[in-house]
């Protein structure tokens, strides 16, 4: 009847939890969601952060993995705390333990437990566990392994490590409260490494299974398998070590106690009893007294708990007990540990991908990545260009983690709507979703993507990598209308900080944004800065994209006229012109290419594919079609004269007095040049508007400065290389 009514109540139950358990199921799927596409913020870690957890709810043998993890760095001179949210203390505030001091009440028992065992390393117990790391870096820590975090992804993490219980690896398969999974087994696929604990207690071909099952998530070369090892003994109330065929009775509130009970019987100890508690469970005196006097009814030669369960006993009960206590001290032994730990120090290397959107942007984006490079030597870094085929990265040497995008307007949003239904006819759509597919290659092994253009490329990385970025703001500043109220509540909750081009322009975004200088202005300088140098050159810009073929038929019929007053002209060829088609153009005007010159009659003009920098030598004044290109030359006071249509006029907001717009007329530029030339009172004002607008070199150097020192990327290279040895 008993039987009958068991069953009763388990169907009953199952009947209750298991909608309960959809719901649940329904909700980290929406979290999930979130998560992936950076809907939901995370916190930045300022240390190299290892994550230990698992799928279920406990009996994975977590705190020994920890354990082994931390003596292991710490071996090998890496400072070494760890972080864990102290399910079972109490303490509301941040709290830093050392060599096992502390109150149960506060700290709870794995913390204890873990600082008894690591005496030099610090354990912080904090419900925020982003404040117990930053606790961790003002003691001088350097790696932090969180305890129990698998689930808890709103700190960032640099490895994922999932720990599953080959004895019982997910339950009855439901979600709590209808089973012990706290997400589905799918989850696995976050993981970069898993490891199968207690591998010596199931059969091997239940093993195999078992592989097989993971590796449909997780790549084969980074499943793993461990084993416990008893230690050595703590012993209350006897003085030797326990022998085989002593009779003991066991009690534990631990998450598995099936492989308790396996680890007494091959200890060679034989159970005449056992008593088993919810996990964490804190005993009573009275509770202890009722299992003293089971185990004496039993026959039992002394009682035997797990470390875990000596912390949650009341301290009194330890020293004056009426039967003896043995305490089994276990540690975690990998089976293949020279693997998992080239596995694991590679999983830490650090990976820094910047996204552009812009031939502009790119020419600044492999400006910063080189700047980092010389930082962080031994990291990897990476481009993710929108636009084009990313040839500034990949000349540089830099990787592309994206597939290209060439459309005809050579961008992905314009000022047209003709351009953009151009665009879309073109494929836009599709660049737009292979994209997206490359995100989620290197999403989760991205820490902090860094952009360098607009809020477009902000939402498409987030979108993408699930990250919150860092963010270069270059396509707005309030002289351009400033962004919106709706981009700045973007940039506001979803990057970790801003760079401006200006310091108006950070004040109107707020708290998250620095002005340090213009990074435009930045491309005009690798490596150091140099004054530049006026003299009697005329600058011409065509641009750097497919339309110059057809514009520079109106700069050299602007030339000829020119040149009956000024004879030295400089033509700087943008590495993304496509050269051949664009030769071909000017041959078809009656140019010919001599060597590095155009020359028509005896008009000559300087080809050079030079840095504006360089090419800017001796340069009194700018003809230029081209974008972030004529906004160097303003910067460094060279007056620019361009054409009027609806991209120029959104830039001149920007330059303002420095630059003159007027029609597509070949006479009127040149009656343009030459009047700026020839009223010195213009020339200045406009030279000085371009300086003062522009602003000055900066922002690249304060972003690797915050990379590196703020957002910990020089410590985490430096643990790389101290583990890689």
């Amino acid at each position: 009847m008993n039987h009958i009514n068991g069953e009763k109540y388990n169907f009953l139950m199952d009947i209750i939890f298991t909608p309960l358990s959809w719901v649940s199921k329904a909700a980290i799927s929406v979290m999930d969601f979130m998560r992936v596409h950076g809907l939901m913020r995370t916190e930045e870690s300022p240390l190299l952060l290892i994550s230990v957890g698992n799928l279920t709810y406990g009996g994975t043998n977590k705190t020994p993995f920890v354990e082994m993890l931390a003596e292991y760095a710490s071996s090998k001179g890496v400072k070494t705390g760890i972080v864990t949210r102290g399910y079972t203390g109490r303490s509301k505030d941040v709290k830093i333990i050392r060599n096992g001091e502390g109150k149960r009440d506060d700290a709870g028992d794995e913390p204890l437990l873990l600082s008894r065992k690591l005496p030099d390393i610090p354990v912080a117990i904090a419900r925020h566990r982003i404040e117990g790391v930053n606790a961790l870096k003002d003691c001088g820590i350097e790696l932090v392994i969180a305890d129990d975090a698998f689930q808890h992804r709103r700190l960032a993490r640099d490895c994922d490590i999932v720990l599953i219980d080959s004895m019982c690896p997910f339950g009855s398969g439901k979600l709590t409260p209808a089973g012990v999974m706290r997400e589905s087994v799918s989850a696995l696929s976050r993981a970069d490494i898993v490891v199968l604990t207690k591998a010596d207690m199931i059969a091997r071909d239940e093993l195999e299974a078992l592989r097989e099952r993971v590796r449909e998530y997780v790549p084969d070369n980074k499943i793993f398998t461990s084993v416990l090892r008893h230690d050595d003994w703590l012993k209350f109330g006897m003085n030797e070590n326990p022998k085989a065929g002593m009779k003991v009775f066991a009690f534990s509130a631990i998450g598995s106690p099936e492989s308790f009970r396996r680890s007494i019987r091959d200890y060679g100890l034989i159970l005449s009893g056992e008593k088993h508690y919810r996990d964490h469970h804190r005993y009573t005196i009275r509770e202890l007294e009722g299992l003293c006097a089971l185990a004496k009814n039993n026959n039992a030669d002394a009682m035997i708990c797990t470390e875990k369960d000596l912390y949650n006993l009341p301290e009194q009960f330890k020293w004056n007990m009426n039967m003896p206590l043995i305490v089994p001290g276990v540690r975690t032994v990998l089976n293949e540990p020279e693997r998992f730990f080239s596995s694991l120090t590679e999983c830490m290397k650090p990976e820094i991908i910047i996204a552009s959107n812009g031939y502009g942007e790119d020419a600044i984006g492999v400006m910063l990545a080189k700047k980092l490079k010389r930082k962080l030597s031994e990291s990897n870094i990476s481009a993710f260009p929108l636009v084009g085929k990313g040839e500034a990265y990949s000349q540089a040497g830099f990787e592309i983690k994206s597939a290209p995008s060439i459309t005809p307007s050579g961008g992905v949003v314009k000022y047209s709507l003709r351009d953009l239904l151009g665009d879309m006819r073109a494929g836009l759509l599709k660049h737009v979703s292979a994209q997206l597919r490359d995100w989620k290659k290197v999403a989760g092994r991205i820490r902090t993507p860094i952009c360098v253009g607009d809020v477009y490329l902000l939402l498409h990385t987030l979108w993408g990598s699930g990250t919150r970025p860092m963010f270069c703001a270059t396509a707005k500043t309030v002289y351009l209308s400033g962004h919106w109220w709706i981009e700045r509540a973007i940039i506001n909750r979803f990057t970790l900080r801003t760079w401006t081009r200006d310091e108006e322009s950070a004040k109107q975004l707020g708290k998250r944004a620095v002005y340090s200088g213009s990074p435009i202005m930045d491309l005009l300088y690798e490596d150091e800065i140099h004054e530049h140098v006026k003299g009697n050159v005329i600058l011409l810009l065509p641009g750097s994209r497919k339309r110059a073929c057809e514009d520079v038929k109106l700069i050299l019929d602007a030339v000829k006229i020119i040149a009956k007053r000024e004879s030295q002209f400089r033509m700087v060829l943008a590495p993304t012109l496509p050269i051949d088609e664009f030769y071909d153009s000017c041959r078809a005007l009656g140019w010919n290419v001599i060597d590095d010159e155009l020359v028509n009659d005896d008009i000559h003009i300087e080809l050079t594919s030079e840095p504006i920098a360089l090419a800017v030598d001796g340069v009194k004044i700018l003809l230029g079609l081209g974008g972030t290109a004529n906004q160097l030359c303003a910067g460094l006071g060279i007056p620019v004269v361009s054409i009027d249509e609806k991209g120029k006029r959104v830039q001149k907001k920007l330059l303002g007095d420095s630059e003159i717009l007027v029609r597509a007329d070949a006479n009127i530029l040149a009656d343009t040049v030459m009047h700026v030339l020839n009223d010195e009172s213009l020339y200045e004002s406009m030279s000085m508007a371009g300086i003062q607008r522009m602003g000055k070199p900066g922002a690249l150097d304060d972003i690797v400065e915050y990379v590196c020192e703020n957002s910990g990327w020089s410590i985490r290279e430096h643990i790389y290389i101290m583990l890689k040895g």
